[in-house]
């Protein structure tokens, strides 16, 4: 090492031994420093900077303890191999660093993930927060049921009853920190390699979870009304994922003879159960909302599943579950030694937030706000009628645009990317050997968007997909 080479200042606010530590550190990094080089001995290198061998000792240390240099006894301090740990792409030109350039944030994002954050009830939200805290009951602190608290449980059985028409009682509820730890608890109930069918496009976390945990899926066909109930037949699954309320990503709505045709699959066999994602099922914008598949379950193979994510905010993580009694002794013997993923004082606060009408007022509000973005949006998207065709309109927060020009996927990202507009293509949504579909189609979401957003938006998707 050439030992002139640094520069320490000692008027600087930052410590001399850091100063070494960082240039020895940028050296290693920029490969001036190579493998195996040995460095100077701390009283050598201290006797030419002269500072104080303590100085240089420390920042030998910080470099050994981050794994850059390595202390080998009687020989020295010697540099460490990085290669295939921590490398920087360099320019021909020597001692340059080139980083690679960060990819630029859209200045619309049209994600079929997001919310209206803006909209969010601080005040009541505030309020609920203070007086519970208030309270000074140290209970809170200490775990509580695995189901989850008692008085939210009631709750969510008495709004989900006249919401939804889901028939159940608080003992059946189990609440867990969003709908992917609900499926988690459901596969440590019911075990390994179980067949579980889902359709194609679905939610990929489902299916990605389901695999990672050894079950088997399979994959069923769906056309406009959902899962194709003979197909199902067809197969050996146990278990039928579905989102019969509004599938996602596709937007569909299960009609009630195809409901009627899954139910009556399900009681064809001793150990079949349905699952039911009804995860944004309060934004419908066509007649009245779509009654949940387990207020029509007779048989008790329905396990519904909901969440506040989506009608709430994304972080407030509470979803629940609702099992089938036939299923309740399953989850006392497999389930209940797995703790609630919620801490009390935010069950707390959501118990209080749809009992005090909170809950009713902010869902009304949404839905006027997201009915109007929506009006807007497909009032925009009128202009592309010429080469696209609109779907999944009636409900949710996002809608599908298909091209019927020969437009393809990639290339309709592309150009919108281009002009600062970031869509989502469908087919990452579509999982396992299923086909792919033959005409593009992008996801356009609106839930984060303002009015002005979405004019604007949509006039540079005219210049990206019309120009």
């Amino acid at each position: 090492m050439n030992e002139l080479t640094i520069s320490l200042d000692a008027s600087s606010s930052v410590p001399l031994y850091e100063q070494i530590y960082k240039y020895i550190k940028k050296d290693i990094q920029d490969g001036g420093l190579p493998f195996k080089k040995r460095l100077p001995s701390t009283r050598k290198l201290a006797k030419f900077l002269q500072v104080s061998r303590t100085t240089v000792d420390m920042a030998y240390e910080q470099l050994v303890s981050e794994g850059y240099i390595e202390a080998v006894p009687c020989k020295g301090f010697f540099v460490c191999e990085l290669e295939g740990i921590y490398r920087l792409e360099t320019s021909r030109s020597p001692g340059r660093t080139v980083l690679e350039p960060e990819k630029a944030m859209p200045e619309y994002d049209f994600s079929p993930h997001g919310v209206d954050l803006n909209s969010f009830p601080h005040n009541a939200w505030r309020k609920l927060s203070k007086d519970i805290l208030l309270e000074e009951n140290q209970l809170l602190f200490q775990l509580g049921d695995p189901q989850g608290e008692p008085e939210l449980r009631n709750t969510i059985a008495e709004y989900l009853h006249q919401a939804r028409g889901v028939s159940a009682q608080p003992e059946q509820i189990v609440l867990g920190a969003g709908n992917d730890f609900l499926l988690l608890l459901l596969c440590s109930m019911f075990g390994t390699g179980k067949k579980i069918a889902m359709e194609s496009p679905t939610y990929r976390k489902a299916y990605n979870l389901f695999c990672n945990l050894s079950n088997q899926v399979r994959i069923v066909e769906m056309d406009n009304s959902g899962m194709l109930v003979d197909r199902l037949a067809l197969t050996d699954a146990e278990i039928a994922y579905v989102m019969p309320s509004h599938q996602y990503p596709l937007g569909t709505v299960m009609p009630v003879k195809r409901r009627m045709q899954l139910l009556a699959w399900a009681c064809q066999g001793s150990d079949r159960f349905i699952i039911e994602d009804d995860y944004d099922s309060e934004f419908r914008y066509k007649g009245k909302p779509i009654p949940a598949l387990q207020g029509y379950d007779r048989d008790d193979r329905v396990i519904y599943i909901g969440t506040f994510s989506k009608s709430i905010a994304p972080a407030i993580r509470v979803s629940y579950m609702v099992l089938p009694k036939r299923l309740m002794e399953l989850y006392y013997s497999r389930g209940r030694n797995i703790s609630c993923t919620v801490s009390r004082v935010d069950q707390r606060i959501i118990a209080g937030f749809l009992n005090g009408g909170y809950y009713e007022r902010h869902l009304n509000k949404m839905r006027a706000v997201y009915k109007s973005r929506h009006d807007v949006l497909l009032e925009e998207l009128k202009a592309f009628r010429k080469i696209c065709r609109v779907s999944g309109e009636h409900a949710g927060v996002h809608v599908l645009l298909t091209f019927t020009g020969g437009m393809t996927e990639t290339e309709a990202i592309r150009r919108a990317a281009e002009e600062g507009v970031a869509v989502y293509g469908l087919s990452e949504y579509f999982v396992g050997e299923a086909k792919q579909p033959e005409a593009a189609t992008v996801i356009l979401g609106y839930a984060n968007l303002s009015e002005t957003a979405i004019r604007n938006a949509v006039q540079r998707l005219k210049r990206a997909w019309l120009s």
